[in-house]
């Protein structure tokens, strides 16, 4: 009965790869959970809908504009990635600076590869759209990983990402591209 044996093996390998999306699933879905940042497939558009003032992490925010954007929610500390078509292309959790920007449309006004933060941190891939009384806000990835700080604010409007997340900054937020800060 070599047919029963080619029908079990297709069937128990089928199984193993079920089994191991499901696993890959839920790793991303507690990467979430935990603040982590996401790339999304271009298909992966959510738009379940969602309560007021709440930013679900797969979900750009309500009224944040139209097109290829970049968004930041200061109460969720999160950052969305926003294609032309409105699909989301990656969502990551950032730690602001002690200044922040009052929500808002703004274009990224500036770029620079590598810098000294206003903390004397070594910084890289700085995307600046605004500033308040003379103070620059943007987002910027530090070098050392390890300098990146917890969950205290930076100096100056420095609002900082992980590396990964900072490079896909610097390749989306090109001058001019919109930046939408919401509550």
């Amino acid at each position: 009965m070599p047919g029963v044996a080619s029908a079990t093996a297709v069937a128990a390998l089928t199984t193993a790869a079920f089994a191991g999306v499901a696993f890959l699933g839920v790793q991303a879905l507690d990467s979430l959970r935990e603040g982590g940042s996401v790339a999304l497939p271009p298909d992966a558009t959510e738009t379940r809908r969602h309560s007021p003032g709440r930013h679900e992490p797969t979900v750009v925010p309500p009224r944040s504009g139209h097109g290829k954007r970049v968004v930041y929610s200061v109460s969720a500390q999160r950052v969305w990635l926003v294609r032309p078509d409105g699909g989301l292309l990656r969502t990551f959790t950032v730690t602001p600076g002690a200044v922040q920007p009052v929500p808002g449309h703004y274009q990224v006004r500036s770029r620079t590869g590598r810098a000294t933060g206003s903390d004397g941190v070594p910084v890289e891939h700085v995307v600046r759209f605004s500033d308040a009384d003379g103070t620059p806000i943007g987002f910027s990835a530090t070098v050392d990983e390890d300098a990146r700080p917890g969950t205290s604010g930076v100096g100056g409007g420095a609002i900082r990402e992980g590396r990964a997340d900072g490079e896909a900054m610097w390749r989306f937020a090109v001058i001019d591209v919109p930046v939408v800060v919401v509550r």
